[in-house]
Protein backbone atom coordinates (compact mmCIF):
# COMPACT_ATOMS: atom_id res chain seq x y z
CA UNK A 1 0.00 0.00 0.00
CA UNK A 2 1.38 3.42 -1.06
CA UNK A 3 1.57 6.34 1.69
CA UNK A 4 -1.28 8.57 1.34
CA UNK A 5 -0.73 11.88 2.06
CA UNK A 6 -4.43 13.11 0.96
CA UNK A 7 -6.13 14.83 3.45
CA UNK A 8 -9.77 13.12 5.15
CA UNK A 9 -12.90 15.48 4.52
CA UNK A 10 -12.50 16.07 7.77
CA UNK A 11 -9.10 17.42 7.96
CA UNK A 12 -9.32 19.86 4.68
CA UNK A 13 -12.85 20.96 6.23
CA UNK A 14 -10.92 21.96 9.39
CA UNK A 15 -8.09 23.38 7.16
CA UNK A 16 -10.26 25.67 4.96
CA UNK A 17 -12.18 26.43 8.05
CA UNK A 18 -9.03 27.61 9.69
CA UNK A 19 -8.48 29.74 6.61
CA UNK A 20 -11.42 31.64 6.02
CA UNK A 21 -11.70 32.46 10.18
CA UNK A 22 -7.54 33.97 9.65
CA UNK A 23 -8.98 36.03 6.48
CA UNK A 24 -12.48 37.41 7.52
CA UNK A 25 -10.87 37.65 11.76
CA UNK A 26 -7.62 37.48 12.52
CA UNK A 27 -6.65 39.54 9.51
CA UNK A 28 -8.25 42.50 11.72
CA UNK A 29 -6.00 41.93 14.42
CA UNK A 30 -2.67 44.16 12.85
CA UNK A 31 -4.80 47.21 12.90
CA UNK A 32 -6.04 46.98 15.79
CA UNK A 33 -3.24 46.38 18.09
CA UNK A 34 -0.39 48.53 16.23
CA UNK A 35 -1.77 52.33 17.49
CA UNK A 36 -1.52 50.68 20.53
CA UNK A 37 1.90 51.34 22.86
CA UNK A 38 1.66 49.14 25.94
CA UNK A 39 1.75 45.63 25.06
CA UNK A 40 -0.49 44.69 27.99
CA UNK A 41 -3.20 46.60 26.14
CA UNK A 42 -2.16 45.11 23.03
CA UNK A 43 -3.26 41.90 24.22
CA UNK A 44 -6.14 43.18 25.93
CA UNK A 45 -7.44 44.08 22.84
CA UNK A 46 -7.38 40.70 21.71
CA UNK A 47 -10.09 39.53 23.73
CA UNK A 48 -13.17 39.53 20.78
CA UNK A 49 -10.78 37.82 18.68
CA UNK A 50 -9.81 35.09 20.93
CA UNK A 51 -13.70 35.33 22.22
CA UNK A 52 -14.70 34.46 18.43
CA UNK A 53 -12.05 31.61 18.09
CA UNK A 54 -13.93 30.22 21.06
CA UNK A 55 -17.33 30.52 19.49
CA UNK A 56 -15.80 28.84 16.18
CA UNK A 57 -14.74 25.65 18.46
CA UNK A 58 -10.85 26.14 18.42
CA UNK A 59 -11.10 26.33 22.42
CA UNK A 60 -13.35 23.15 22.98
CA UNK A 61 -10.77 21.62 20.17
CA UNK A 62 -8.39 21.58 23.22
CA UNK A 63 -10.71 19.57 25.69
CA UNK A 64 -11.95 16.25 25.08
CA UNK A 65 -15.36 14.66 24.70
CA UNK A 66 -15.68 13.08 27.54
CA UNK A 67 -15.30 16.67 29.64
CA UNK A 68 -17.81 18.75 27.14
CA UNK A 69 -15.10 19.31 24.20
CA UNK A 70 -14.17 17.98 20.81
CA UNK A 71 -9.84 17.70 21.20
CA UNK A 72 -8.50 18.03 18.11
CA UNK A 73 -5.75 15.40 17.23
CA UNK A 74 -2.02 16.64 17.23
CA UNK A 75 -2.26 16.41 13.30
CA UNK A 76 -5.50 18.66 13.05
CA UNK A 77 -4.19 21.18 15.48
CA UNK A 78 -1.08 21.60 13.07
CA UNK A 79 -3.53 21.65 10.33
CA UNK A 80 -5.04 25.00 11.77
CA UNK A 81 -1.91 26.66 13.26
CA UNK A 82 -0.66 26.85 9.74
CA UNK A 83 -3.60 28.77 8.13
CA UNK A 84 -3.89 30.96 11.43
CA UNK A 85 -0.46 31.72 12.16
CA UNK A 86 -0.34 32.79 8.13
CA UNK A 87 -2.57 35.54 9.12
CA UNK A 88 -1.44 36.65 12.58
CA UNK A 89 0.00 34.57 15.48
CA UNK A 90 -1.09 36.69 18.80
CA UNK A 91 -5.08 35.27 19.07
CA UNK A 92 -3.38 31.51 18.00
CA UNK A 93 -0.52 32.10 20.89
CA UNK A 94 -3.28 32.61 23.10
CA UNK A 95 -5.19 29.48 22.26
CA UNK A 96 -1.59 27.52 22.23
CA UNK A 97 -0.70 29.02 26.12
CA UNK A 98 -4.02 27.62 26.99
CA UNK A 99 -3.28 24.20 25.50
CA UNK A 100 -0.23 23.78 27.50
CA UNK A 101 -2.25 24.80 30.67
CA UNK A 102 -4.26 22.02 30.06
CA UNK A 103 -2.12 19.51 28.70
CA UNK A 104 -0.98 18.14 32.31
CA UNK A 105 -5.03 18.47 33.38
CA UNK A 106 -5.89 16.16 30.17
CA UNK A 107 -3.06 13.82 30.13
CA UNK A 108 -2.76 13.08 34.04
CA UNK A 109 -5.87 14.68 36.42
CA UNK A 110 -8.07 12.76 37.44
CA UNK A 111 -11.80 12.70 36.61
CA UNK A 112 -12.72 15.31 39.54
CA UNK A 113 -9.88 17.24 38.38
CA UNK A 114 -11.05 16.94 35.07
CA UNK A 115 -14.35 18.37 35.47
CA UNK A 116 -13.68 21.14 37.82
CA UNK A 117 -10.53 22.91 36.07
CA UNK A 118 -11.63 22.20 32.47
CA UNK A 119 -15.04 23.55 32.92
CA UNK A 120 -14.54 27.11 32.13
CA UNK A 121 -12.79 25.72 28.66
CA UNK A 122 -16.38 24.36 27.45
CA UNK A 123 -18.53 27.10 28.64
CA UNK A 124 -18.17 29.58 25.80
CA UNK A 125 -16.14 31.95 28.17
CA UNK A 126 -13.16 33.24 26.48
CA UNK A 127 -11.14 31.30 29.30
CA UNK A 128 -7.49 31.25 29.41
CA UNK A 129 -4.99 28.88 30.99
CA UNK A 130 -1.25 29.20 31.55
CA UNK A 131 1.68 27.34 32.06
CA UNK A 132 4.26 28.87 34.59
CA UNK A 133 7.27 27.15 33.46
CA UNK A 134 10.02 28.89 32.38
CA UNK A 135 11.70 30.26 36.04
CA UNK A 136 13.27 34.02 36.15
CA UNK A 137 16.50 33.23 35.90
CA UNK A 138 16.09 30.62 32.69
CA UNK A 139 14.10 27.13 31.85
CA UNK A 140 16.88 25.61 29.82
CA UNK A 141 18.37 23.18 32.88
CA UNK A 142 14.49 22.84 34.39
CA UNK A 143 15.40 19.27 34.54
CA UNK A 144 18.83 19.30 36.27
CA UNK A 145 19.34 16.01 38.49
CA UNK A 146 21.21 17.78 40.98
CA UNK A 147 18.51 19.24 43.02
CA UNK A 148 20.16 22.71 43.98
CA UNK A 149 19.99 23.52 40.53
CA UNK A 150 16.84 23.71 38.39
CA UNK A 151 13.87 24.50 38.80
CA UNK A 152 13.43 27.00 42.31
CA UNK A 153 9.63 27.63 42.56
CA UNK A 154 8.88 25.33 45.42
CA UNK A 155 5.68 24.10 47.02
CA UNK A 156 5.77 22.83 50.88
CA UNK A 157 2.94 20.82 52.20
CA UNK A 158 1.20 22.45 55.17
CA UNK A 159 -1.76 19.86 56.38
CA UNK A 160 -4.75 19.86 53.26
CA UNK A 161 -2.49 22.88 51.73
CA UNK A 162 0.20 23.50 49.11
CA UNK A 163 2.26 26.75 49.86
CA UNK A 164 4.15 28.04 46.90
CA UNK A 165 6.92 30.41 46.69
CA UNK A 166 8.71 31.27 43.25
CA UNK A 167 9.23 33.33 40.24
CA UNK A 168 8.10 32.65 36.98
CA UNK A 169 8.74 34.64 33.23
CA UNK A 170 7.38 34.46 30.01
CA UNK A 171 4.40 32.80 31.36
CA UNK A 172 1.82 33.43 28.20
CA UNK A 173 -1.49 34.42 29.38
CA UNK A 174 -0.73 34.13 32.97
CA UNK A 175 -2.12 37.36 33.98
CA UNK A 176 -5.65 37.13 32.32
CA UNK A 177 -7.79 39.76 30.75
CA UNK A 178 -8.33 41.81 33.42
CA UNK A 179 -5.20 41.60 35.30
CA UNK A 180 -6.77 38.73 38.05
CA UNK A 181 -5.30 35.51 36.31
CA UNK A 182 -5.64 33.36 34.07
CA UNK A 183 -8.36 30.56 35.15
CA UNK A 184 -5.82 28.44 36.09
CA UNK A 185 -2.08 28.43 36.24
CA UNK A 186 -0.07 24.80 35.88
CA UNK A 187 2.46 25.89 37.69
CA UNK A 188 5.66 23.66 37.21
CA UNK A 189 7.52 23.57 40.64
CA UNK A 190 9.39 21.38 43.07
CA UNK A 191 7.86 19.66 46.17
CA UNK A 192 11.28 18.87 47.79
CA UNK A 193 14.17 20.85 47.41
CA UNK A 194 16.08 17.54 48.49
CA UNK A 195 15.56 15.12 46.17
CA UNK A 196 16.47 15.34 42.37
CA UNK A 197 12.97 16.40 39.11
CA UNK A 198 12.68 12.88 39.13
CA UNK A 199 11.17 12.65 42.33
CA UNK A 200 10.31 16.46 43.06
CA UNK A 201 9.02 18.03 40.16
CA UNK A 202 5.09 18.65 40.13
CA UNK A 203 2.27 20.43 38.51
CA UNK A 204 0.36 22.20 40.55
CA UNK A 205 -2.70 24.19 39.63
CA UNK A 206 -3.96 27.73 41.07
CA UNK A 207 -7.02 28.94 40.02
CA UNK A 208 -8.09 32.69 39.17
CA UNK A 209 -8.29 34.97 42.14
CA UNK A 210 -6.07 32.92 44.77
CA UNK A 211 -4.06 35.39 47.13
CA UNK A 212 -0.31 35.53 46.52
CA UNK A 213 -0.49 35.60 42.98
CA UNK A 214 1.18 38.60 41.63
CA UNK A 215 1.98 40.10 38.23
CA UNK A 216 5.27 42.71 38.62
CA UNK A 217 5.65 43.29 34.65
CA UNK A 218 5.59 42.29 30.87
CA UNK A 219 7.71 41.37 29.38
CA UNK A 220 7.41 43.96 25.83
CA UNK A 221 9.16 41.86 22.75
CA UNK A 222 9.94 42.58 19.38
CA UNK A 223 7.65 40.02 17.66
CA UNK A 224 4.47 38.57 18.79
CA UNK A 225 3.27 42.25 20.09
CA UNK A 226 0.07 41.10 21.71
CA UNK A 227 1.43 37.84 23.07
CA UNK A 228 0.63 38.18 27.20
CA UNK A 229 4.27 37.63 28.38
CA UNK A 230 4.28 38.64 32.26
CA UNK A 231 6.40 37.78 35.40
CA UNK A 232 4.30 35.85 38.22
CA UNK A 233 4.97 36.05 41.55
CA UNK A 234 3.42 33.61 43.92
CA UNK A 235 4.48 34.49 47.74
CA UNK A 236 3.06 32.03 50.54
CA UNK A 237 0.34 31.60 47.26
CA UNK A 238 -2.15 28.45 49.51
CA UNK A 239 -4.36 25.84 46.93
CA UNK A 240 -5.66 22.44 48.42
CA UNK A 241 -3.54 19.35 48.12
CA UNK A 242 -5.97 18.06 45.67
CA UNK A 243 -4.52 20.35 43.06
CA UNK A 244 -1.67 18.45 42.53
CA UNK A 245 -1.39 16.70 38.86
CA UNK A 246 -0.66 13.21 39.35
CA UNK A 247 2.33 12.47 42.24
CA UNK A 248 5.35 13.91 42.94
CA UNK A 249 7.91 13.61 40.05
CA UNK A 250 5.18 13.57 37.19
CA UNK A 251 5.81 16.67 36.76
CA UNK A 252 8.53 15.89 34.57
CA UNK A 253 7.07 13.47 32.17
CA UNK A 254 3.90 15.94 32.41
CA UNK A 255 5.80 19.07 31.44
CA UNK A 256 7.69 17.33 28.91
CA UNK A 257 4.65 15.74 27.28
CA UNK A 258 2.78 19.70 27.09
CA UNK A 259 6.01 21.06 25.16
CA UNK A 260 6.15 18.13 22.57
CA UNK A 261 2.33 18.44 22.11
CA UNK A 262 3.25 22.41 20.61
CA UNK A 263 6.13 21.36 18.71
CA UNK A 264 4.23 20.34 15.31
CA UNK A 265 2.01 23.42 15.65
CA UNK A 266 4.99 25.63 16.03
CA UNK A 267 6.49 24.06 13.08
CA UNK A 268 3.33 24.61 11.12
CA UNK A 269 3.18 28.39 12.04
CA UNK A 270 6.53 28.67 10.50
CA UNK A 271 5.19 27.26 7.59
CA UNK A 272 2.43 29.43 7.38
CA UNK A 273 4.65 32.35 7.65
CA UNK A 274 6.73 31.43 5.06
CA UNK A 275 3.85 31.20 3.25
CA UNK A 276 2.76 34.58 3.89
CA UNK A 277 6.75 35.75 3.27
CA UNK A 278 6.65 34.03 -0.09
CA UNK A 279 3.05 35.25 -1.44
CA UNK A 280 4.40 38.91 -0.75
CA UNK A 281 7.68 38.09 -2.50
CA UNK A 282 6.17 36.56 -5.45
CA UNK A 283 4.14 39.70 -6.09
CA UNK A 284 6.53 41.20 -5.84
CA UNK A 285 8.86 39.97 -8.36
CA UNK A 286 6.01 38.93 -10.41
CA UNK A 287 4.99 43.06 -11.16
CA UNK A 288 7.48 45.12 -10.42
CA UNK A 289 10.33 45.97 -12.58
CA UNK A 290 12.57 48.32 -10.39
CA UNK A 291 13.16 50.32 -13.42
CA UNK A 292 14.41 47.43 -15.53
CA UNK A 293 13.13 45.85 -18.73
CA UNK A 294 11.51 42.80 -17.34
CA UNK A 295 9.85 41.93 -14.28
CA UNK A 296 12.32 40.75 -11.52
CA UNK A 297 11.27 36.98 -11.78
CA UNK A 298 12.52 36.45 -15.36
CA UNK A 299 15.99 37.14 -13.69
CA UNK A 300 17.55 33.90 -13.40
CA UNK A 301 19.05 34.50 -9.36
CA UNK A 302 15.31 35.90 -8.69
CA UNK A 303 13.77 32.72 -9.87
CA UNK A 304 16.48 30.09 -8.21
CA UNK A 305 15.59 31.83 -5.22
CA UNK A 306 11.81 31.53 -5.15
CA UNK A 307 12.04 28.03 -6.26
CA UNK A 308 13.84 27.39 -3.07
CA UNK A 309 11.77 29.37 -0.38
CA UNK A 310 8.60 27.30 -2.25
CA UNK A 311 10.37 24.06 -1.83
CA UNK A 312 11.41 25.08 2.08
CA UNK A 313 7.69 25.40 2.44
CA UNK A 314 6.56 22.21 0.94
CA UNK A 315 9.26 20.50 2.85
CA UNK A 316 8.42 22.33 5.89
CA UNK A 317 5.12 21.30 6.18
CA UNK A 318 5.11 17.59 5.54
CA UNK A 319 7.28 17.63 8.59
CA UNK A 320 4.76 19.33 10.63
CA UNK A 321 2.23 16.71 9.37
CA UNK A 322 4.29 13.65 10.37
CA UNK A 323 5.40 14.75 13.60
CA UNK A 324 2.36 15.50 14.52
CA UNK A 325 0.82 12.35 13.02
CA UNK A 326 3.46 10.53 14.86
CA UNK A 327 2.68 12.16 18.56
CA UNK A 328 -0.51 11.04 17.76
CA UNK A 329 -0.06 7.29 16.85
CA UNK A 330 2.53 6.84 19.88
CA UNK A 331 -0.09 7.98 22.08
CA UNK A 332 1.88 11.38 22.84
CA UNK A 333 4.71 9.88 23.94
CA UNK A 334 7.12 11.34 20.64
CA UNK A 335 10.04 13.52 21.98
CA UNK A 336 12.28 13.22 18.70
CA UNK A 337 10.17 14.55 15.72
CA UNK A 338 8.72 16.45 18.23
CA UNK A 339 11.66 18.42 18.73
CA UNK A 340 12.77 18.25 15.28
CA UNK A 341 10.23 19.41 13.74
CA UNK A 342 10.06 22.75 16.17
CA UNK A 343 13.67 22.94 15.53
CA UNK A 344 13.94 22.55 11.95
CA UNK A 345 10.93 24.65 10.71
CA UNK A 346 11.70 27.28 13.27
CA UNK A 347 15.15 28.10 12.03
CA UNK A 348 13.81 27.82 8.12
CA UNK A 349 11.40 29.98 8.89
CA UNK A 350 13.81 32.73 9.71
CA UNK A 351 16.08 31.91 6.89
CA UNK A 352 13.62 31.87 4.12
CA UNK A 353 12.13 35.39 5.35
CA UNK A 354 15.23 36.47 4.99
CA UNK A 355 15.82 35.73 1.20
CA UNK A 356 11.70 37.06 0.51
CA UNK A 357 13.33 40.47 2.13
CA UNK A 358 16.53 40.15 0.19
CA UNK A 359 14.21 39.40 -2.93
CA UNK A 360 12.16 42.32 -2.61
CA UNK A 361 14.96 44.53 -1.47
CA UNK A 362 14.90 47.81 0.60
CA UNK A 363 11.26 48.04 0.24
CA UNK A 364 11.22 44.77 2.67
CA UNK A 365 12.31 46.94 5.65
CA UNK A 366 9.34 49.50 5.45
CA UNK A 367 6.09 49.80 5.12
CA UNK A 368 5.36 49.01 1.53
CA UNK A 369 6.17 45.23 2.18
CA UNK A 370 5.24 43.90 5.31
CA UNK A 371 8.32 41.07 5.33
CA UNK A 372 9.95 43.42 8.39
CA UNK A 373 6.99 42.41 10.79
CA UNK A 374 7.12 38.80 9.45
CA UNK A 375 10.37 38.10 10.38
CA UNK A 376 10.11 39.95 14.12
CA UNK A 377 7.35 37.36 14.57
CA UNK A 378 9.55 34.32 13.36
CA UNK A 379 12.80 35.14 14.80
CA UNK A 380 10.77 34.27 18.28
CA UNK A 381 10.44 30.79 17.13
CA UNK A 382 13.76 29.39 17.24
CA UNK A 383 14.11 30.72 21.03
CA UNK A 384 10.74 30.28 22.82
CA UNK A 385 8.39 27.68 23.68
CA UNK A 386 12.44 25.84 24.86
CA UNK A 387 14.48 27.14 22.55
CA UNK A 388 16.13 25.48 20.15
CA UNK A 389 19.68 25.89 21.66
CA UNK A 390 19.00 25.46 25.69
CA UNK A 391 16.38 22.93 25.30
CA UNK A 392 15.42 21.36 22.48
CA UNK A 393 18.64 20.02 20.57
CA UNK A 394 19.64 18.56 23.84
CA UNK A 395 16.83 16.89 24.67
CA UNK A 396 17.50 15.31 21.39
CA UNK A 397 21.41 14.79 22.10
CA UNK A 398 19.94 12.84 25.23
CA UNK A 399 18.34 10.82 23.54
CA UNK A 400 21.01 9.92 20.82
CA UNK A 401 22.84 9.09 23.91
CA UNK A 402 20.80 6.76 25.38
CA UNK A 403 21.41 2.85 25.25
CA UNK A 404 19.76 1.34 22.58
CA UNK A 405 18.46 4.26 20.18
CA UNK A 406 17.07 3.47 17.53
CA UNK A 407 17.58 6.04 14.04
CA UNK A 408 14.83 3.92 11.86
CA UNK A 409 12.43 4.11 14.75
CA UNK A 410 10.27 7.18 13.87
CA UNK A 411 10.33 6.49 9.94
CA UNK A 412 8.37 3.35 10.83
CA UNK A 413 6.13 4.99 13.43
CA UNK A 414 7.81 3.32 16.62
CA UNK A 415 9.46 5.20 19.50
CA UNK A 416 13.41 5.69 19.07
CA UNK A 417 13.73 4.65 22.86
Amino acid sequence: MAIDFTLSDEQLGLRLQAREFAETVLSQVPDVIAPIPDPLDRFRALKPFYQQMVDAGFVKGLVPVENGGHRFSNLQFALACEELARVEINTPTAILGTGLGTFPIITGGTPEQKERFLAPFVDGSPALAAIAFTEAAGGANFDHPDPQYGVQTFAVRDGDEWVINGRKAYTTNASGWDDEGADIISVVCRIDETKPPAESLAIIVVEKGTPGVTFSGIIDTIGHLATNSPYVDFVDVRVPVENLIGAPGDGLALTKGAFSWTCSSIAAAAVGKMRRAFEIAYDFVSTEKRSGSVPVIDHQNAGYMLADIKTRIEVGRYFAWKAADHFDKTGGLDRELSNMSKIYNSELAVQTVYDAMRLVGVDSYGDRAPLGDIMQDVLCLPIYDGGNMGVRRRHLHEMLRTPGYDPLAAAENRLSV
